[in-house]
């Protein structure tokens, strides 16, 4: 039986099996499509670090039943976002893979991104967005697990393998975008250091500012308020129920 979820808002859905579909992109009216154009254009021209690459937004979700969510999937382009940014424009949900990294005693890690990313010294779990599959691949949820073992071996340098990975919760935020959140096996803090530091100076070797300039290791919502400057909107949500399940 299918639920209607509650109004958008910073939600969490408990959460044991994703039943996954794509969907085809809505059609869009020919004058946005050039608004989004003009936008993303100056974007790049602002931040040439931006690419266009392929990637996964949200065509919709609901429950199926207890601890069920029906995933609706899309292919776009990063441009597609631009439409937030064009009156009257709708962009649909940004659909993302997240990890909770916890240190082996209980604390989270949170990370923040570099200046050269889109969103410049925000706090947010690693992860990134979702990429569609290719030659002829399924999105399934080995796959999404493995997308979210990658951003940790990219992001920090810990090497996991999707089976590590376990769908913790799946989140809803700040424009109905939509987060699979995975937990990861406890790692001793230097282990999450190291880790951080040999990524960052791997991308330094190829010319790269890394997506990440810091990392912090937080063990409830007040210890995270310390941090300076904006936090994704699921964050605190994220951690407040990791320290109250510990």
């Amino acid at each position: 039986m299918t639920e209607t979820l509650p109004p958008v808002g910073v939600d969490l859905f408990e959460v044991e099996r994703l039943l996954l579909a794509e969907a085809a992109e809505p059609p869009l009216p020919s004058q946005d499509a050039e608004a989004r154009d003009r936008v993303w254009g100056m974007a790049v021209r602002a931040n040439p670090a931006l690419f266009d690459g392929p990637m996964v937004a949200c065509g919709g979700l609901e429950r199926k039943g207890s601890r069920v969510l029906r995933l609706s999937w899309v292919r776009v382009t990063y441009r597609h976002y631009a439409l937030r940014r064009v009156p009257g424009a709708t962009a649909l949900p940004s659909l993302f893979v997240n990890v909770v990294q916890p240190t082996d005693d209980g604390r989270v890690l949170a990370v923040r991104m570099s200046p050269s990313t889109a969103a410049p010294g925000r706090w947010q779990l690693p992860g990134g967005s979702v990429e569609p599959p290719q030659d002829g691949a399924t999105l399934g949820e080995l796959a999404l697990a493995g997308q979210a073992a990658r951003e940790l071996t990219e992001e920090l340098g810990i090497c996991a393998a999707a089976d590590d990975l376990k769908l913790w919760v799946v989140t809803r935020g700040g424009n109905g975008s939509v987060g699979l959140t995975y937990l990861a096996p406890a790692l001793p803090e230097a282990a999450l250091r190291a880790g951080f530091a040999a990524a960052g100076a791997a991308e330094r070797v190829q010319g790269r500012e890394p997506e990440l300039d810091g990392i912090a290791l937080v063990r409830s919502p007040n210890e995270l308020a310390s941090l300076a400057g904006p936090h994704v909107d699921y964050l605190e949500p994220i951690v407040r129920r990791f320290s109250g399940h510990r």
